[in-house]
């Protein structure tokens, strides 16, 4: 009962900020309200996809409302008590020094105010961290400035990848953003590889980090954990609704903070067997022998796709790099003989990881990557390096 009136109200008071929005916000935009991501001109929390988010909705206008009760009704008393009893009409101050039953009043009602808050919030709380009996366990590390998603247990267990941002997205931004009149409504907010679960499954996701603390945070589903690193921390969610639901790391995390949204796609258990069978045979594909040794041309056409998936958007497409960002063509340590050097670069980063560790990539990627930027632009050392180097360098 008490939960039907105060969404009512909640109803009728966001009504009222939604009509003086539109009045205030009268200019046209060139975007719409994305599904499972931010609305124009939003003033409420994003729609709930899991009970966890509902209950959060609920809290929040039910303390808000409550809040504002109390507000009103402790000024009203005072201004009345100002208006009513002022010296010009003839009133004279009272002299007494205390009254035990008001003291007893305003002590035992901001009491039970505070348990009527603290009982409904604690269920939830608690019910925020029961990560038990999940059906999917995923590791989910932030990095400068992507994730990396490790699906650790459940179906699909085995599966990892990186998710970034649009390479396309990221070139508009450096291009100052869309153009007027352009509809990109999930600028910004848009991977190349997405998180992909099974809906109304039970997904417990692990947070850590590789460099600096992130932030996981996806509002349709109520989860915001933070990902530390040399820590681990988890949360979970149950979505009850197939969809694309949209975030963002929420910690400021660096110069490409704005750049690390997350994106979870919600599917059939149908479709989540399909994705898992792709996604295993892409594995296989790219389980590359350590030991094999490669030409100079495949490994340059292989480096090409991996600097342009991973590496462009610092280093640009040039090879120039900008502002705090090293210039890759003619740098020293490519032009350098000691192709150690370069590999140690992308295993463990440099500049207090400025430039990230890749650890991650497969030992492939990482060797043609560093043929590629050692041949191209004005680097024409003739180097190449070979997967077994960068293995031996692991060790």
């Amino acid at each position: 009962m008490m939960k039907s009136i105060f969404n009512k109200l909640a109803a009728v008071w966001l009504a009222a900020f939604a009509w003086a929005g539109s009045v205030a916000f009268t200019a046209a935009l060139a975007v719409n309200d994305l599904p499972g991501g931010p609305a124009v001109n939003q003033l409420n929390l994003h729609p709930a996809v899991t009970k966890i988010a509902q209950e959060q909705a609920w809290l929040h206008w039910f303390m808000l409302i409550l809040c504002t009760v109390i507000f009103v009704a402790v000024f009203a008393v005072m201004f009345y008590s100002i208006w009513k009893h002022r010296k010009s009409v003839g009133h004279k101050a009272a002299n007494f020094h205390e009254s035990v039953t008001v003291e007893i009043i305003w002590t035992i009602v901001p009491f039970i105010i505070v348990i009527l808050m603290a009982l409904p919030a604690t269920k939830v709380v608690v019910a925020m961290k029961d990560t038990t009996n999940a059906d999917l366990t995923i590791k989910v590390t932030g990095m400068q400035w992507k994730w990396g998603y490790d699906y650790i247990k459940g179906e699909g267990e085995g599966i990892g990848f990186i998710s970034s941002l649009d390479a396309a997205h990221r070139q508009m931004s450096n291009d100052g953003g869309p153009k007027k009149g352009e509809a990109v409504d999930d600028y910004l907010l848009k991977v190349d590889h997405p998180m992909v679960v099974p809906v109304n499954k039970k997904v417990r996701i692990i947070t850590t980090a590789n460099d600096v603390i992130h932030s996981f945070m996806v509002p349709s589903f109520g989860i915001k954990q933070d990902a530390i690193p040399g820590f681990v921390r988890d949360t979970w969610f149950r979505a009850e609704k197939i969809g694309d639901y949209h975030g963002q790391c929420v910690e400021l995390c660096g110069k490409e903070h704005a750049y690390m949204p997350i994106h979870v796609k919600v599917v059939s258990a149908e479709d989540y067997a399909l994705w898992v069978a792709a996604e295993q045979k892409k594995m296989a594909a790219k389980a590359d022998d350590p030991t094999k040794v490669w030409t100079a041309e495949d490994l340059s056409k292989r480096g090409e796709k991996v600097y342009a998936a991973n590496c462009a958007a610092c280093h640009q497409a040039s090879g120039k790099g900008a502002g705090p960002i090293k210039a890759l063509d003619g740098a020293a340590v490519v032009l350098d003989a000691d192709k150690t050097k370069q590999i140690m670069v992308l295993l463990n980063g440099q500049n207090n990881l400025t430039m990230p560790a890749w650890k991650s990539m497969s030992d492939t990627d990482i060797a043609a990557v560093i043929t590629f930027t050692k041949n191209n632009w004005s680097n024409k050392t003739g180097q190449l390096v070979q997967p077994a180097e960068v293995l031996a360098a692991r060790k």
